[in-house]
């Protein structure tokens, strides 16, 4: 059991901070309802969640007991910092979901000062990064098309909702 503690800790940690971030992003969702945000292009969520409880699903069952590549540990450690930072630039306006609040400015410091979807680019590498770190580039290569399709529905929605605002 003592060579299994790495990969324990290091997909409990990812698991725990999905875990730890949907009931902020829920109270996040409603805080921004409430402000008179509303819901974009919502059929696509379910989805997002499928594909991140199955990334997840097979990573627990494939990768325990895998040799763990410390070089692509320590990138995806620095993804974590970059997901952190762009939580902690948007506050209580993360979430989840797309949720557009009439009146209000796009968030321009951060890392959004450097990319549009910051948050999305963090997402990316984490579903490419942490198979790698197993040598799981098949689960690398699966889940990165398939987060490739959602992303492009919605980031396609998320832009034009935006866009909305602007006109």
């Amino acid at each position: 059991m003592t060579e299994l503690w790495p990969h324990i800790a290091i997909l409990g940690f990812v698991t725990a901070q999905r875990l730890i971030e949907l009931p902020i992003a829920r109270a996040n969702t409603a805080r921004l309802l409430v402000a008179g945000g509303r819901e974009v292009a919502p059929g696509h969520y379910p989805y997002i969640v499928a594909l991140h409880a199955a990334w997840l699903v097979c990573l627990w069952w494939f990768a325990l007991g895998r040799p763990i590549d410390i070089n692509l540990l320590i990138l995806f450690g620095f993804v974590e910092l970059a997901r952190i930072w762009v939580l902690r630039t948007l506050g209580n306006r993360w979430t989840t979901r797309i949720i557009i609040v009439p009146g209000e400015q796009l968030v321009a410091r951060g890392p959004y000062r450097f990319i549009s979807h910051p948050n999305y680019a963090v997402v990316v590498a984490e579903i490419a990064l942490l198979p790698l770190v197993f040598g799981l580039w098949q689960i690398a290569i699966i889940f990165s098309l398939l987060n490739l399709v959602i992303l492009i529905i919605r980031s396609r929605a998320e832009n034009d909702a935006l866009e909305s605002l602007r006109r």
